[in-house]
């Protein structure tokens, strides 16, 4: 019976075939005769797949008697195929239905023997437990295997010997998240082995790695990082390089320790070159080094900075602009609280940020721009509205912070054509922030505005008229008048945006005030102390001050006046003496900066007077920063015989006033106090000084402009519609 059935086979084609079927049982005695023909055994019968269903069509061929119905069911969308796409139709169904078969059954191995050993599935199932359970067991890194692996890195570095470094590192690193091991072929169990492999990477990775790589010692002078991948064995070594990166990345994001986060970014700066050849390895450092610089010790923020630095400025088209843009969220978001803890940070962020802006003046214009521009439309909003929120929005740390900090930018990059149209609406932004609410209680803000506008206007050689704000408070504040409460602790104006009402009435408040109008009066007159028309520039500032030394009738507060307008005369005096010898006229610009410069040379009164007071002065800000104020300053009502003892007891008072103290004499000031009851009088001191959220994240991309805009084409921009830019969230959520 199979003989025939098999003769039947053989004489019919490959299409009769398969539309033929054919009795099983046969095909059970052949498939039997033609084992035993091969001298196959029962055992052997087990491995042999079972055969297919010969009956069925193949896939294609039912496909194709498809599309043929096609014609008649649907003729219309037969023509657009055969117009269309001739391929779909035309195709050969014989040899897609031979690989559905080939791909669905597998054909006879030559060695049987093999097939059958490998093909038991419960069999390969077994082997693979086997060999999971071989590579469970790991080894066990000792302190011996570290010293013979950093003997052997120091003499003769191979790749197979970094490798086995390279897995040691990772079950080290693996162990700091609780991981285990994971799949190392190594395993550290023991603390003082984890310390002693991390050390020994930290200190001899760097310098195996060049040597296995040949390439040569980095030197002070190079400006050019020489990249790991010009070596000819980089992509011999590029995988383990690569999984040391990554673990070195991750053991940044665990240690809590700053000693060691600092040691671990030394090693991270030292591998920056093999990063920058990474992509996906150097995003993961960039994002470590932003958490460190913005969150992190003193110590880790500036090796953080220096690495993020050396990242930028060899790969400033794929790393800068991002990384700019989330220093400054990050800065914004740091500044939203501000102590005399704080600020050393603040300060640090504003100078290293500033250098990472000067890195590219294209990126720094195009987000200075955005960012400007919506301090600009807070402003404007502000302004238009006149509402309690609008008004947050402007007087808080972060807005007057991020003032500053474009100030500095514009004063350190100049002269910079790029960035010189920016100087103008910037100005005009802090004097629409010191004009908004211009009462009594807001002069430690209008303060900063007017130190941020006389740094600008001496780094820039721009005239900003700062002096009229100045004496527009010497102006208001009544002197004369006796305070209507004692303070035991004097005010840190550097650290306050607004002052209470029970500030306005204290004596400390009048004392502060005094000594801040003399800081920056100085100040600015120091910035023109050169200028050829000092004399004119200083004049409504004399008038001002002989007018308030007549109406004053209290010495301590005319002591400090009185020696600010003797120095502003005699440098008036020295100029208008020196100008008078010059032998060139008013409209020779070319001769005027010329003389300039050689006044600045040689230095003037005001100038040599300056420089001493500010070593002083310096020397007190520290003090009033630790908290050690001075004693005499604290004029308190205590007897003299007791005196002596009270001054030795403040020096431990706290911050807090006493509740239960009486105030003296009626409760009033002056007139700009009067102003107070306006849409700001029912905001709290914390409202003031700490800011609101008022905005969304800026995370708009910073492509236009290209080129740089007039300072008129600005102020039109932040007069438009509300069609803008997203607003950056003033606040520290992320």
């Amino acid at each position: 019976m199979a003989g025939k059935q098999k003769r039947k086979l053989e004489d019919l084609s490959v299409d009769e075939f398969l539309l033929s079927g054919f009795d099983s049982a046969d095909e059970d005695d052949s498939e039997e005769e033609t084992l035993k023909e091969n001298g196959l055994n029962d055992k052997q019968k087990k491995t042999l797949p079972s055969a297919a269903p010969d009956g069925k069509k193949g896939k294609a061929f039912e496909h194709k008697q498809q599309l043929s119905r096609l014609q008649s069911k649907d003729p219309e969308f037969f023509k657009f195929l055969q117009q269309n796409d001739q391929t779909l139709l035309n195709f050969d169904d014989t040899d897609s239905s031979e690989d559905e078969e080939e791909n669905k059954y597998h054909k006879l191995p030559a060695d049987l023997d093999d097939e059958a050993s490998s093909g038991d599935d419960d069999e390969g199932e077994g082997e693979k437990v086997s060999k999971k359970s071989k590579k469970a067991e790991a080894i066990k890194v000792t302190e011996k295997m570290i010293a013979d692996w950093k003997e052997a890195m120091q003499t003769e570095p191979s790749a197979r010997l970094f490798r086995e470094v390279t897995q040691a590192f990772k079950a080290a690193v693996a162990t700091t998240k609780g991981e285990g091991g994971g799949e190392c072929r190594y395993k550290v169990a023991d603390s003082s082995v984890f310390n002693a492999l991390v050390l020994f990477c930290i200190r001899d990775i760097y310098a195996a790695l060049q040597k296995m790589l040949n390439l040569k010692p980095d030197q002070k002078e190079q400006k050019k990082v020489v990249l790991p991948s010009s070596s000819p064995k980089w992509q011999n070594n590029q995988i383990d390089v690569k999984m040391y990166l990554s673990g070195v990345v991750q053991l940044l994001s665990c240690l809590t320790e700053s000693t060691v986060i600092s040691a671990v970014l030394r090693h991270a700066n030292q591998l920056v070159p093999y990063y920058l050849c990474l992509p996906k390895q150097c995003r993961h450092l960039v994002k470590q080094l932003m958490k460190q610089w913005s969150t992190g010790e003193e110590t880790s923020r500036v090796l953080a900075f220096l690495a993020l630095n050396k990242i930028c400025r060899h790969k400033q088209d794929t790393y800068l602009n991002p990384t700019l843009k989330q220093m400054y969220i990050s800065y914004v978001q740091n500044c939203k609280f501000t102590s005399p803890n704080m600020l050393p940070m603040i300060n640090f962020m504003q100078r290293t940020l500033t250098e990472m802006y000067s890195l590219d003046s294209q990126a720094t214009y195009q987000q200075a721009f955005i960012y400007i521009r919506q301090l600009a439309i807070h402003l404007r909003n502000a302004m238009t509205m006149k509402k309690k929120e609008t008004y947050q929005s402007v007087y808080n740390w972060q807005y007057i912070h991020c003032l500053y900090l474009w100030c500095r930018v514009l004063s350190t990059l100049h002269p910079s054509d790029v960035l010189q149209p920016l100087i103008y609406p910037l100005c005009q932004v802090i004097i629409g922030t010191i004009k908004l609410v211009p009462t009594s209680r807001y002069y430690p803000l209008r303060m900063h505005c007017c130190r941020a506008l006389t740094l600008l206007s001496s780094s820039t050689n721009t005239y900003v008229p700062v002096l009229p704000f100045i004496l527009e408070i010497v102006q208001q504040v009544d002197f004369n008048k006796k305070p209507g409460r004692m303070s035991k602790k004097p005010i840190n104006f550097a650290v306050i945006l607004k002052l209470s009402k029970v500030n306005l009435m204290e004596k400390a408040y009048k004392d502060g005030l005094v000594d801040q109008l003399y800081d920056l009066i100085l100040e600015y007159f120091h910035t023109q102390h050169n200028s050829i028309g000092f004399p004119e520039l200083a004049l409504p500032t004399v008038i001002q001050l002989k007018a308030f030394l007549k109406e004053c009738k209290v010495a301590n507060y005319c002591k400090p006046v009185r020696q600010l307008l003797e120095k502003v005369q005699e440098n008036s005096s020295y100029i208008t003496g020196r100008r008078q010898k010059a032998a060139f006229g008013v409209a020779d610009a070319t001769a005027v900066v010329a003389w300039e410069k050689q006044m600045k040379e040689e230095g003037t009164p005001l100038s040599r007077y300056y420089s001493t007071w500010k070593k002083l002065r310096e020397k007190e800000i520290q003090l009033e920063i630790s908290g050690k104020h001075k004693s005499q300053d604290l004029e308190l009502p205590v007897n003299k015989k007791k005196k002596k003892d009270k001054e030795f007891e403040d020096l431990f008072d706290s911050d807090e006033e006493d509740a239960g103290s009486k105030t003296k004499g009626k409760k009033g000031g002056n007139k700009a106090d009067d102003d107070d009851d306006d849409d700001l009088s029912d905001m709290s001191d914390e409202e003031g000084m700490d800011g609101k959220d008022s905005d969304d994240e800026g995370e708009e991309e910073a492509s236009e402009p290209r080129q740089p805009l007039s300072s008129s084409a600005l102020m039109q921009l932040a007069e438009g519609g509300e069609d803008v830019v997203e607003d950056l969230e003033l606040s520290d959520d992320d």
